[in-house]
């Protein structure tokens, strides 16, 4: 198997560099090119055609949430897999990237281990949120109710998709559903490719933004 080729954009050079290091170390991970700014990323991306872009949020210029709109958001046709890595754990920053089409957000503090995690899971089209902001983001949609506007499912979802919408908006990867459902891993992947047919959505990212937005991820199963 190839390996998985990373950008990596952040306006500091110590950390471009550190993050490089990191990276560089990790079993079947590549780095192909580092950006100092969002334009930078845009046109690195485009040009070395990453797997993955590990993206920082405040860039100059043009910042991490707008870059990643641009490689990813609802309206790009061959969307790259981004995850935003930030020193700033702001709930904003969360809910902007995730709406800009990002697969994982992760804090600077993650730590080798969970950042490949995230690097792998993004290239296998999951997400992974560093677990002390998915859980605060799950607290504070739960508790201020379902979102106005929120689009019902074009056909009602199962028991069994009701549990598997709620394990992705915990940010639960698929061989953690697998694990935790007892069921196989083409089964999890059956059952999300129902529900993002039901909810008219392009990955598990806006699998968990609907959730949170209609209160379905505060619910018990």
């Amino acid at each position: 198997m190839n390996d998985i080729r990373v950008l990596v954009a952040d306006d500091q050079e110590l950390v471009r560099t550190g993050l490089q290091m990191i990276l560089q170390v990790q079993p079947g991970i590549e780095v192909v090119g580092t950006a100092a700014d969002g334009l930078q990323a845009l046109e690195a991306a485009r040009s070395l055609k990453p797997d993955v872009v590990l993206m920082d949020v405040r860039m100059p210029g043009m910042d991490g949430l707008e870059a990643t709109r641009r490689l990813a958001g609802p309206d790009v046709p061959d969307p790259v897999a981004v995850v935003v890595i930030t020193t700033f754990d702001l709930d904003e920053y969360v809910y902007s990237a995730l709406r800009a089409g990002a697969r994982g957000f992760l804090l600077k503090d993650a730590g080798p281990a969970l950042l490949a995690q995230a690097v792998h899971a993004a290239a296998a089209g999951d997400a992974l949120i560093a677990p002390s902001v998915t859980a605060r983001l799950l607290t504070a949609f739960a508790s201020s109710g379902p979102r106005a506007g929120g689009q019902q499912p074009v056909e009602p979802l199962t028991d069994r998709e009701e549990q598997i919408l709620l394990t992705v908006a915990q940010g639960r990867t698929n061989a953690e559903i697998s694990a935790e459902l007892h069921i196989s891993l083409s089964t999890v992947k059956t059952h999300i490719a129902s529900l993002m047919a039901k909810l008219g959505v392009r990955n598990r990212v806006e699998i968990a933004i609907w959730a949170y937005e209609t209160g379905r991820a505060g619910r018990r199963s």
